[in-house]
């Protein structure tokens, strides 16, 4: 290390302090190289060392750090200090990302996304590593490295795609049935969220909770977002990765600057195990999930995310999960594809972060006293003290210890008939869907299965979703020139579930976004008084006209035609006082209506707009002449108008 001559207060590599490469010292013409140069030579030999190498999944991803708080103490069920103690605030980290995308791809793409947490208790970190799906697409990790393979670039031509719709992925899952109730969430609108903050996340495992006395209860974590469950609509996420492909991370990062704090609730689905095997689905089969009306969701405190990164190469990048890192009163259960995890994810960190000491990177180490029992090895860099007498750890001063448990049978190298059920759970999926949220997951079933090359694996794809839903396998398949199934073998379920479908969901105007669309010179006053509304009611606006320039004091249009597109923004004003209006112009506002969002109209000449597919009359348009302004803000609560028909 050196230090710098100035009073600067950081200290500096000792390969940083040299001069740049175009100043004035640099070699000349004849000169001969002397090992004086070994600085520069060295930074260059460091160039090829700078990273580390990327996850295998969730490559691609942002974090955040922010608190916990406990709302009542669960003692009934853990002897977690964390979910005890309601006077604790826990520090926490949390990690979105995109399952399949490599790093620098856009995170619109339709992919399950990641939502990772640790806890930074006063008994050591607790990871919660989730996704925004509750269920996994393998009972177990035997099938786990063919299906990483199924969901990656192929083989051949290492295509980077971060979606599925290739031959590799459809051959797995059809002839992998249990997959069915993974892939019809996948298709679905929940894999493109309109933002981190508005998806939930699910921890996807069952664990089990142990109390003081040894009493264990079945747990399944749930996080609820404040904002709402909300998405895109499949036109919009790819339009939006290709004008900013780090839409939902930039997202997430301003939110957070501007005080706009995300927040969710924390809950949890319990079962003694008493009553484990009560239900008509397996408990332990993450396949599976726990229907809310069965056993509902009990919320037990709240996160906010109230801080960025200060590097995302040492804290994101850095960052170690693992579903392994547990507290007492936390454990793990039988569910086998969990089981695999824990030891997947330590060979994985180990791999990635270069030796098995990852747990002391500073974004992974706990903040209480007590650290690991590593000994030595790559990137040990915190010294044992040594003890001049072992002696064993009280009772009364903590450790982990597992809770008593009853166990028989044979060992066999099979399933248990519960988990045998691969497609009930689908169609009730299925069935509990809106018809316009049953219409984009045809339309995503088409796109993605109509991508593939080879015609067996198209049709062997559409006889897969035949036996979930008939009907949907005959439309996909007249859709993609698949065979189209002759036998009805769809599984016979009528039920459903009000807790999957994102139509009731919590609709709110904060931190919306509105897009307001100049056409001319406004009225300023006027502009003036509705951006302070949308101010008042916490929506995010962005003024834009043909070039950037100031209106006043206040406004300034920020952003061109040429440089934004409607997919960006959840709702659009056209002030338009000019009698024509440009094409591109058109474009912004017809897309908006097409999207089926809120959009507010404020023209010289109505009639301009006869050649678009916007229809006055329909909900969700607001002829601002007529229409006070709160009502357009109540239109942007709503965020989408699925009623109206599009031409």
């Amino acid at each position: 290390m050196q230090k710098r001559d100035d009073d600067y207060e950081r200290s500096i590599l000792a390969d940083k302090k040299i001069n740049s490469s175009i100043n004035k010292k640099t070699k000349k013409r004849q000169e001969r190289n002397t090992i004086k140069q070994e600085l520069y030579l060295r930074e260059k030999v460091n160039f090829d060392s700078e990273q580390i190498p990327e996850r295998v999944l969730y490559a691609n991803g942002i974090g955040a750090y922010g608190q916990f708080e406990l709302y009542e103490s669960l003692e009934e069920y853990t002897k977690a200090s964390f979910l005890t103690n309601p006077s604790n605030i826990t520090p926490v980290f949390v990690r979105f990302s995109s399952m399949q995308s490599s790093r620098g791809t856009n995170d619109t793409q339709r992919d399950v996304k990641g939502f990772a947490t640790k806890f930074y208790t006063e008994e050591g970190n607790f990871d919660l590593v989730g996704n925004n799906v509750p269920i996994f697409y393998i009972h177990n990790t035997r099938k786990f490295h063919e299906l990483v393979r199924a969901v990656k670039p192929d083989l051949n031509q290492e295509f980077v795609n971060g979606t599925n719709p290739h031959d590799q992925f459809w051959t797995f899952a059809a002839k992998n049935p249990e997959t069915a109730h993974m892939v019809m969430w996948q298709m679905s609108d929940r894999t493109i969220p309109r933002s981190y903050r508005m998806m939930e996340g699910f921890g996807v495992h069952t664990f089990r909770l142990v109390n003081r006395k040894g009493k264990t209860h079945f747990v399944k974590f749930h996080w609820k977002p404040s904002l709402g469950v909300h998405s895109l609509v499949w036109d919009e996420a790819q339009k939006i990765g290709g004008k900013n492909p780090n839409f939902l991370s930039q997202d997430l990062l301003e939110a957070i600057k501007k005080g706009d704090y995300p927040e969710w609730e924390l809950g949890l689905q319990l079962i003694s195990e008493e009553d484990q095997f009560s239900y008509d689905f397996d408990i332990l089969d993450p396949t599976k999930i726990w229907p809310e009306e069965d056993v509902p969701v009990k919320i037990i405190g709240k996160m906010t995310l109230n801080r960025n990164v200060d590097n995302g190469f040492l804290e994101t990048e850095h960052v170690a999960f693992h579903p392994g890192h547990l507290v007492p009163g936390i454990e793990i259960s039988e569910d086998p594809l969990l089981q695999g995890r824990i030891l997947s994810y330590t060979d994985a960190q180990v791999e990635r972060l270069r030796g098995p000491n990852f747990l002391q990177i500073p974004i992974n180490q706990p903040i209480c006293p007590f650290q690991n029992n590593n000994n030595n090895n790559n990137g040990f860099l915190i010294p044992q003290a040594t003890n001049e007498q072992q002696a064993p750890t009280p009772k009364n001063q903590g450790f982990f210890e597992e809770s008593q448990e009853n166990m028989g049978g044979n060992k066999r190298g099979e399933q248990t008939e519960s988990f045998q059920d691969h497609y009930s759970q689908a169609k009730q999926f299925l069935n509990s869907l809106m018809p316009y949220e049953q219409q984009h997951l045809l339309e995503a079933f088409t796109y993605e299965i109509g991508k593939c090359k080879s015609q067996e694996v198209k049709n062997n794809a559409v006889d897969f979703i035949n036996h979930i839903d008939h009907y949907l396998a005959n439309k996909v398949a007249d859709n993609v020139g698949a065979k189209i199934p002759n036998k009805n073998l769809e599984v016979k379920s009528t039920k459903l579930s009000p807790a999957l479908t994102m139509a009731d969901t919590v609709c709110k105007p904060d931190t919306r976004s509105v897009a307001i669309i100049l056409n001319g010179t406004p009225n300023t006053q006027q502009l003036t008084e509705w951006v302070q509304q949308l101010v008042e009611h916490k929506i995010n606006y962005s003024i834009i006209d043909k070039k950037v320039h100031r209106i006043n004091e206040m406004l300034k249009a920020s952003e061109t035609y040429s440089t934004v597109d409607s997919a960006q923004y959840d709702s659009a004003i056209l002030i338009s006082p000019n009698p024509t209006i440009p094409s591109k112009v058109l474009e912004l506002v017809e897309m908006t209506y097409v999207h089926h969002k809120p959009l507010a109209l404020a023209v010289l000449s109505p009639e301009s707009l006869l050649y678009t597919r916007i229809k006055m009359e329909e909900q969700g348009v607001y002829d601002l002449t007529f229409t006070e302004f709160e009502q357009f803000i109540e239109g942007i609560a709503q965020a989408r108008f699925w009623e109206r028909i599009i031409d």
